[in-house]
């Protein structure tokens, strides 16, 4: 493994330029010289908080946001778990914004587990069989290819109709600050 610098700011660059403004612009909202943004974008200085406050507020972001952008990880990787519920079988990966599930249930299994979820929205995507899917005043039935996407807070329920195979994806809201 290849150590390398805690933090790799050469983000601001493409944070900047997706807000349209180039490093004057940047520099009149934030109050930090475009020698200092130029050479941050360059990893030729360190940011201290104030500065790092200034220029995120200045992209509309949260300061520690920007930090967890800056942290320099290409990749994060994973192995998956694998747990049982209600007669659905999970293979499982978790990362911080996102839970994904490759399930697979026979016939007659039902899972519902509402309290295990936070602020997310949830995707099923049926990949073999057929589910029938219940939210509090709505009921689908899914066939093999199709998928719905609902806020997982309200309470739901998956029915194997038929030996299924599913994946269900979980993504954390986006915050967005006033």
């Amino acid at each position: 493994m290849v150590v390398r610098e805690m933090y790799d700011f050469s983000i601001l660059r493409e944070l900047r330029k997706k807000e349209g403004l180039n490093i004057g612009d940047l520099s009149r909202k934030s109050g930090i010289s475009p020698a200092v943004i130029s050479k941050l974008e360059r990893n030729q200085t360190a940011a201290d908080l104030k500065t790092i406050y200034r220029i995120s507020h200045a992209l509309s972001i949260n300061a520690s946001d920007l930090i967890a952008l800056a942290e320099y990880v290409t990749a994060k990787k994973k192995n998956s778990t694998e747990h049982n519920s209600d007669g659905f079988n999970f293979r499982e990966l978790r990362y911080d914004n996102a839970r994904l599930l490759l399930g697979s249930a026979k016939a007659g299994s039902k899972v519902s587990r509402p309290k295990m979820h936070k602020d997310d929205y949830e995707i099923c995507w049926v990949l073999k069989g057929k589910v029938i899917f219940y939210l509090p005043s709505e009921t689908y039935e899914l066939h093999e290819n199709e998928s719905i996407q609902f806020d997982a807070l309200l309470k739901h329920t998956y029915e194997a109709v038929e030996d299924t195979e599913l994946v269900i994806l979980h993504i954390k809201k986006e915050r967005y600050k006033k």
